[in-house]
């Protein structure tokens, strides 16, 4: 979501791409357990609050570009996690990422994607098409549970046909009344679609500050050539414009890395169908942003289009609660029969 690493949580089959869940009590809660709860709810909120507002905080970058807000958010972004793992005595980490190729090619693929998602996105924001972004991820919850059928080769329920179909049905009208294919909404959410299905290849084992130290590491050299080709090309906005801007541009490091961080802890302390129901809040404020703050136009036939999709999430996200629901009845079924 020009989120940082790992942040999406499918509607239609709960499972994370950036920390773990501890997964809805089987039993009823304690005290204790709905104090969690409430703390986690709470934490998942301000992240996808945070996460909601970007578009405003880039566009407060200007004047500069997307390339360099790009290398800052990467560089800064490095800096405060190995700030991080040091105070917390896990700095070793990184030198241990490099002895694991598997874990560092799975780094590298998900630093690249993650990369080109910052990248679309900062584009689209800078260039007045928020809304266009924001509609890529309202149809990536779609575009995952797509390809969990078609690379994981997952079996899809009923209710999960229909929503990806109506999202392919959206997209095609889209396309239709626009001349062209909404690319930016279309590379958004697929490229953050694969990217967690890479994250999803990593596992659990990797923490979300973990992961997005390794991408930022694997991305810094090109993040440090892109500041000295902006340098030498005289476009680069760091000096030269005020030390408010230069502060702005640092704070991409905590823009990025406090959301994430905010996320994993809810993600630890609430079912994963809360955190699949919470994702829903930063497109919503995207696209608010977009059409109340920055002033962007929506045409009819774009409504008509995000109408489709929302009548696709809303199905995908009734038949995850449904089925959680069910999977929590044959756990306290189980466990009744087990006594």
């Amino acid at each position: 979501m020009s989120q940082a690493a790992g942040t999406h949580v499918p509607a239609g089959d709960p499972a994370t791409s950036a920390g773990s869940s501890t997964g809805p009590s089987t039993g009823p809660a304690s005290p204790d357990e709905a104090a969690t709860v409430r703390r986690g709810t709470a934490y998942g909120f301000l992240a996808y609050l945070l996460w909601g507002a970007f578009p405003l905080y880039f566009v407060a970058l200007k004047p500069a570009g997307a390339l360099e807000i790009l290398a800052h958010r990467v560089i800064w972004s490095l800096l405060l996690c190995l700030l991080i793992l040091a105070l917390t005595r896990r700095a070793r980490w990184v030198l241990d990422m490099f002895r694991d190729r598997r874990q560092l090619g799975t780094l590298t693929l998900a630093g690249l994607l993650i990369a080109v998602n910052w990248t679309v996105y900062l584009l689209a924001v800078l260039s007045g098409k928020v809304t266009e972004a924001a509609l890529g991820y309202f149809l990536n919850p779609l575009v995952t549970v797509a390809l969990g059928v078609i690379i994981l080769r997952e079996r899809l329920r009923p209710a999960q046909w229909v929503a990806v179909s109506l999202g392919v049905v959206a997209a095609i009208y889209l396309t239709i009344n626009h001349g062209s294919p909404p690319w930016i909404s279309l590379v958004l959410a697929s490229s953050f679609a694969c990217y967690g299905l890479l994250k999803k290849r990593l596992g659990a084992s990797l923490s979300a500050l973990h992961s997005l130290t390794g991408e930022t590491v694997v991305l810094t050299p090109f993040a440090i050539a892109l500041l000295v080709w902006l340098t030498v090309a005289g476009e680069q906005t760091f000096t030269g414009h005020g030390t408010g801007h230069m502060l702005l541009l640092v704070s991409a490091g905590v823009a990025t890395t406090v959301p994430l961080l905010l996320f994993a802890a809810a993600a630890k302390r609430v079912p994963l169908v809360t955190i699949g129901l919470l994702q829903f809040l930063t497109p919503v404020l995207q696209l608010l942003a977009g059409v109340l703050v920055l002033g962007e136009v929506m045409p009819a036939s774009r409504w008509v289009g995000f109408g489709l999709v929302w009548v696709a999430l809303v199905i995908l996200s009734v038949d995850s609660v449904v089925s959680a629901g069910r999977s929590r009845r044959l756990a306290r079924a189980a466990q009744g029969a087990a006594v």
